[in-house]
């Protein structure tokens, strides 16, 4: 029986796929408004991509040291302690089905919109968005190969609608209105105020990648195609958002894109009139069962690792048919997001308070590697991936997302309390289930 690998190109796209959600054809809008200046809204895309790209060098020499199935979960169970892997990817598992099932229900509004002009009913949206995620369950239950060939897919249909957004700056350069209003001297204070505040939906729209180190010993040679997927799906993706942000503030106009919804629905109408509009609806509905399917692809690996840690049943790690699915835990993921969807309507919530511990929880994975490294010695020279000028980019990935989490605490410090919370609440599930493991035992 042979078993199924990634390969370079297959890991790429899924690292793509993990990114590219709907987040840059919703938060560059949100990054717009918290931005006092275009100069405030380029630098934090910027920064954002350098921070991804620190982030993706850090991840990919963890994927490299550590390379195992449910590796997001391992690294910190390997590292801290199992109870730290437990909460925060309970937090994680939660968030990601809450953004699969708010990301469903954007896709269906765009849908929607084509299929009933005159408009559709909630209820028409949610047996969308519940359909695309059941036909999604259905393609990753034939296997990891189907699964990522239709991943790959989907993601050159999305890398292509990307494209021919950036195209528009060239295609409707007859008609753009300047957008250098003249703008009064900004404080240092409000600057950085402002650029923290931008930051959250930027990271918040470049995260992803790190949940590739999930995959581990489902990639072949995962030693150096883990790190070469991170690094050349992350640039990808910097150079796709970096472009695509200038065609925003280029062709819609930065006051105008503070207050944009179905930006790219923009576009497309003003390239092509209503039938763009009809083209690029289709297409980001497209671009949404790309995203579904890379979380559905995605996060039963971490509840693999979470039973292979005795802390889930058994029942989770057991893997079904020649193609070896992980069948429970897929069905538990789709259950918990379809379940998610009926309350999506507190989806910014959702994702608000989680952000915080998303934050943290990226901090604490990258700094793994100073324990990683000092543990794994003897890989060093045996064809790993280790990278360049350590440790400066890992510190400045940690500092940055120090600073997101930081300026999450002190603008909303109600949403970073409950996040706190919520992690504490799994922190006291995690001993308890251990507890009552030890005295059935």
């Amino acid at each position: 029986m042979s078993v199924q690998k990634l390969n370079a190109f297959s890991l790429t796209m899924i690292v793509i796929g993990l990114v590219i959600g709907m987040g840059i054809f919703r938060t560059a809008s949100d990054a717009a408004k918290a931005s006092i200046t275009p100069e405030v809204f380029f630098t934090a895309w910027i920064l954002g991509g350098l921070v991804a790209l620190c982030g993706a060098l850090t991840y990919a020499e963890i994927g490299s040291r550590y390379p195992i199935t449910g590796g997001y979960y391992k690294v910190f169970s390997y590292a801290y302690h199992p109870s730290i892997a437990f909460a925060l990817n309970c937090v994680i598992i939660i968030s990601n089905s809450a953004s699969l099932a708010g990301v469903a229900l954007i896709g269906s509004d765009y849908l929607a919109s084509v299929v009933a002009p005159g408009g559709m009913t909630d209820v028409g949206k949610s047996f969308i968005a519940i359909t695309a995620i059941l036909l999604f369950y259905g393609v990753n239950l034939l296997g990891l190969k189907m699964s990522s060939t239709t991943q790959n897919v989907l993601m050159l249909i999305k890398i292509s609608l990307l494209l021919l957004i950036i195209s528009s700056v060239f295609l409707l350069v007859p008609s753009l209105q300047s957008n250098h209003d003249s703008v009064a001297p900004v404080k240092s204070i409000d600057f950085l105020q402002s650029l923290g505040l931008a930051l959250v939906a930027i990271c918040f729209t470049y995260g992803g990648y790190q949940q590739t180190i999930n995959f581990g010993e489902e990639v072949d040679n995962a030693k150096r195609t883990v790190p070469r997927g991170i690094v050349t799906g992350i640039l990808i993706v910097i150079s796709l958002y970096l472009m695509t942000n200038y065609v925003y503030y280029k062709v819609i106009g930065f006051d105008q894109l503070k207050e944009a919804r179905g930006i790219a629905s923009i576009i497309g109408e003003k390239l092509f009139g209503p039938i763009g509009k009809t083209i690029f609806s289709l297409l980001l509905f497209t671009a949404v069962l790309a995203y579904v399917n890379v979380l559905l692809l995605s996060n039963p690996r971490v509840m693999y690792a979470m039973a292979d840690d005795q802390i889930l049943p058994p029942i989770f790690k057991k893997k079904y048919g020649s193609h070896e699915v992980l069948t429970v835990s897929l069905t538990a993921f789709t259950v918990l997001t379809i379940i998610i969807l009926f309350y999506a309507n507190t989806f910014d919530r959702i994702l608000g308070f989680v952000m915080f511990l998303d934050s943290i929880g990226m901090v604490s994975s990258a700094a793994a590697l100073f324990y990683l490294r000092r543990k794994t010695q003897h890989l060093n020279e045996t064809g790993i991936y280790q990278m360049k000028w350590f440790p400066l980019p890992t510190l400045f990935f940690i500092v940055a997302y120090l600073f997101v989490s930081g300026s999450i605490l002190f603008n909303t410090p109600m949403m970073a309390l409950i996040g706190t919370v919520v992690f504490v609440v799994f922190l006291i599930l995690y001993f308890v289930i251990r507890k009552s493991r030890q005295i059935a035992n």
